[in-house]
């Protein structure tokens, strides 16, 4: 059989010369899997509850048989399959633990001529992996301010410029507000997110500075885990200050186009703590295109909500930085230049 069963240091760099395949059900791939990763199941959502439900009750030789039985018919679809989404004829193979699935897999591939490199350990190696990545001391620095001050475009720039950055929003698929959701792609489940979180982590330098913005515990669904967040909570702070007309102006760049009728949805999803009258006065002004009227509206309690979370902050660690009227790059040469002034603040434990 023309495989090599590969360590989780030898698949970092195969996996940039050959594609991956996830031989897991349907099921188990969408809730979470390696980024990038081809789903290729050996046995269905179904199956595998049949098949694991006679493992319990009967053992495994009994459960093998019938996961044979149920997978035989469908061998060449699954190699012809193969062929037409990988014609070079090389992959990596994984599946929960490295075990029967992916070997089934790989030696199907390896009957056509596939060069295969089955991951020892399967998703349950990589997943341990990402697990402790996300939870490690890392070094931040946090953007805040309030909606509308570019926090985003900040961070793209600082990348743009060499800086170390790690954008949980764009992650999560989801801007963190009521409107977060608007025009983007689904969330990711809470595991996934964690993948992707581990997959940007491990490509820095941990004893260099990572740039990420103030974000609440929850991001749309997606939750923070609970030491990563309270690393976010005890970290250096830039407050980041803009005129209201320049936040009103960012604000209706960004969402000005989008259907009227989800941001009403999304105003509707505020009023509780809006009240009747101003949620109606928000929603008369989308309807009629007055942006600049509902975003004000809005702002007020978005405004309130931001200085209840920044008084959480450590007041110690946190610098004031007035970008009012600064264009992007000069803004993130200050912001460079805060980042020298906390001394010794940017440093942790572990690193």
């Amino acid at each position: 059989m023309n495989e090599k069963l590969i360590s989780l240091e030898e698949f970092w760099s195969l996996r940039k010369q050959f594609p991956i395949v996830d031989a897991r059900s349907e099921g188990e791939f969408l809730q979470s899997h390696i980024p990038n990763a081809f789903n290729i199941p050996i046995l269905s959502n179904e199956e595998r509850i049949i098949v694991g439900t006679l493992y319990k009750e009967k053992g495994s030789l009994e459960a093998t048989l019938k996961g044979f039985e149920l997978v035989g018919p469908r061998f060449h679809a699954i190699q012809k399959d193969a062929l037409k989404k990988f014609p070079l004829g090389k992959i990596i193979v994984y599946c929960w633990r490295g075990g029967m699935r992916s070997q089934i897999l790989s030696w199907l591939l390896s009957m056509i001529g596939f060069e295969v490199y089955r991951l020892d350990g399967g998703y349950k190696t990589y997943r341990a992996f990402t697990f402790e990545e996300v939870r490690k001391n890392w070094k931040l620095l946090l953007l805040g301010g309030k909606t509308g001050v570019g926090k985003t475009k900040l961070l793209q720039k600082l990348r743009e410029l060499g800086e170390q950055i790690l954008d949980l929003e764009d992650l999560a698929n989801h801007k963190g507000s009521a409107f977060g959701a608007i025009g983007q792609k689904p969330q990711p489940s809470v595991e996934q997110f964690e993948n992707l979180m581990a997959e940007e982590l491990r490509l820095n330098d941990p004893d260099k500075v990572i740039w990420i913005e103030n974000e609440s515990r929850r991001i749309g669904r997606i939750i923070i885990n609970d030491q990563f967040f309270e690393l976010m909570s005890k970290s250096p702070l830039i407050d980041i200050r803009k005129s209201e007309e320049e936040r009103i102006q960012l604000i209706e760049e960004e969402y000005s186009f989008l259907p009227k009728e989800e941001l009403i949805a999304a105003v509707n999803r505020l009023k509780k703590k809006l009240g009747g009258l101003r949620t109606t006065e928000a929603i008369e002004d989308i309807i009629n295109g007055n942006h600049q009227s509902w975003i004000a509206n809005l702002l007020i309690y978005y405004d309130k909500t931001y200085q209840f979370d920044l008084e959480r902050h450590d007041s110690n660690s946190v610098k004031v930085l007035d970008l009012t009227g600064i264009d992007l790059l000069e803004s993130c040469q200050f912001l460079l230049k805060t980042k020298n002034q906390f001394d010794g603040k940017l440093t942790n434990s572990t690193h």
